[in-house]
């Protein structure tokens, strides 16, 4: 009875986990505000100089130097994923920026 009990208990941790993860699909098109930049307009996070990252609203130089640092990316969404940056710091600057492929 306790086996059952325990693998109703872990069943639901992971299931909680999976709603809080539902919103990050790397298939689809990440949600940008109305004010967000064009595409052609967003800063690579692959490819610009922290220099260049700096001109990104809210990037500090700090975070555009670990950005740098940790390359390559698959997704923007990677910068919180690898703990490149906080959620807080991505929810600033994520409309601004983009990861293209790098090539391999």
């Amino acid at each position: 009875m306790r086996y059952v009990a325990l693998s109703i208990v872990m069943l639901g941790v992971c299931l909680s986990g999976l709603a809080q993860d539902h919103d990050r699909d790397p298939f689809r098109p990440s949600k940008t505000s109305a004010t967000a930049p064009p595409p052609e307009a967003r800063i690579d996070i692959n490819r610009a100089s922290v220099d260049e990252l700096l001109k990104v609203p809210g990037m500090t130089r700090s975070w555009a130097g670990r950005i740098v640092r940790f390359r390559p990316y698959r997704t923007k969404v990677d910068l919180v994923d690898r703990g490149v940056i906080t959620a807080e710091v991505y929810d600033r600057i994520k409309d601004s920026v983009i990861a293209h492929r790098v090539p391999d």
